[in-house]
């Protein structure tokens, strides 16, 4: 799917950051052997901080600075984003650098780092593009699996989307074409979980069999790959993945018994279930 997390994906690996005391031309150079030094002296992380330094315009060119409240409002979503990231490491959702995670503002799509590990994220490396994949945050090269979350974003109402390689869902995505009813909870997603087919990260084939098993659900499994949530805000989004991570977890089980299937609901248990939990949660 993405940067690895469970198993590092091939790009991802070579996007993968340096340690910070050598991490950029910017650090070691400064901004005037930026502008000097011929294009591509750098490679991919440092052809794009060479354009901001040389005020070009193009995918690379930073775009003209948020006001302050912009500003500020960016900044904030940028540490939720990196927040939730951490948690789906700390929750065992990725391994490694694999998965991501993105957050809409506007019609600016802050993003996690191709390769970068999430403990090493800092304010100073929000990484930002517009809904046309055109770098306008930032200087580090966005995730591998970028297509994916543009294709959510206009296609849905979606705020914020997280994909992991979650281990049991990512077990299920190998062995069904679609998760069996088997909680309720299932309703929280729009119904039974769709599997998408397979297709290699970070191409359009796989943003569009995603598209496909998302029409009316708010998450899918990725065959052979992993999870895809969206939701209103990043809370709820990771919420759904750690929902359907736990199905995964739990039809594995349930099914594993020897001489036993599971019980599953029915198209009218779920859409009950789906009535109740529309007002379920606090109010104000």
């Amino acid at each position: 799917m993405t940067e690895q997390r469970d198993e590092q994906d091939p790009q991802d690996a070579r996007d993968a950051r340096t340690p910070r005391d050598a991490r950029t031309p910017r650090d070691a150079r400064g901004d005037q052997d930026l502008r000097d030094a011929p294009a591509g002296a750098f490679g991919a992380e440092g052809r794009v901080q060479a354009a901001h330094a040389r005020g070009a315009s193009g995918p690379g060119a930073r775009r003209a600075a948020p006001d302050e409240g912009a500003a500020a409002g960016e900044a904030a979503a940028w540490r939720a984003l990196v927040a939730t990231a951490r948690r789906s490491v700390s929750d065992g959702l990725v391994v490694g650098t694999s998965g991501n995670v993105s957050v809409r503002v506007g019609e600016l799509v802050l993003v996690t780092p191709s390769g970068v590990p999430y403990d090493r994220l800092t304010p100073d490396d929000v990484t930002g593009v517009d809904l046309d994949g055109r770098q306008v945050r930032g200087t580090l090269v966005p995730t591998s699996e970028l297509p994916l979350h543009l294709a959510v974003y206009r296609r849905t109402d979606a705020r914020a989307v997280v994909h992991t390689h979650a281990v049991h869902a990512t077990a299920v995505s190998t062995l069904l074409p679609e998760l069996p009813p088997v909680h309720y909870m299932a309703a929280a997603l729009g119904g039974p979980v769709r599997v998408a087919p397979y297709a290699t990260y970070g191409t359009e084939e796989l943003a569009q069999n995603t598209l496909r098993a998302l029409d009316g659900r708010t998450g899918c499994l990725l065959q052979n790959h992993g999870t895809l949530t969206h939701g209103a805000g990043l809370d709820q989004a990771y919420d759904r993945t750690a929902q359907l991570e736990w199905m995964c977890r739990l039809w594995l089980t349930a099914s594993s018994v020897p001489g036993h299937e599971p019980s599953l609901l029915t198209e009218r248990q779920l859409a009950d279930a789906a009535q109740r939990l529309r007002g379920y949660g606090q109010r104000g």
